[in-house]
């Protein structure tokens, strides 16, 4: 394993796979992620508006560099339907050296 401060994690959920499609191909066209994976099947139960809301949702697991994380952001907000989307990014502690190379040179 190899280490990297420098690689992020960004998750995204998002209504409905067009959703997911769009933003996956805008993300990665734009090279601000490498790659999303996107997962369906997700449940989210959320406090929201003073009540508690149940929602299938799709998770979108986007992979990026600390530099680009503002842009990617932004970018995700620009075009996410939500009010408020949720854009949570997590730091890649540690991971196999190749692909986290791969990441670095995958986004601008």
């Amino acid at each position: 394993m190899s280490e990297s401060v420098e690689a992020v994690v960004v998750l995204v959920t998002v209504p409905n796979a067009e959703t997911a499609d769009k933003l996956g191909e805008a993300l990665v066209g734009e090279r601000l992620a490498a790659c999303v994976n996107v997962v369906d099947g997700v449940r989210s139960i959320y406090r929201w508006k003073g009540t508690i809301e149940r929602d299938d949702e799709i998770l979108c697991v986007c992979k990026t560099t600390r530099a680009a994380l503002e842009r990617l952001r932004a970018r995700v907000v620009e075009l996410h339907p939500y009010e408020v989307p949720e854009v949570v990014a997590l730091p890649i502690e540690a991971g196999h050296a190749p692909y986290l190379a791969w990441i670095m040179a995958s986004v601008d």
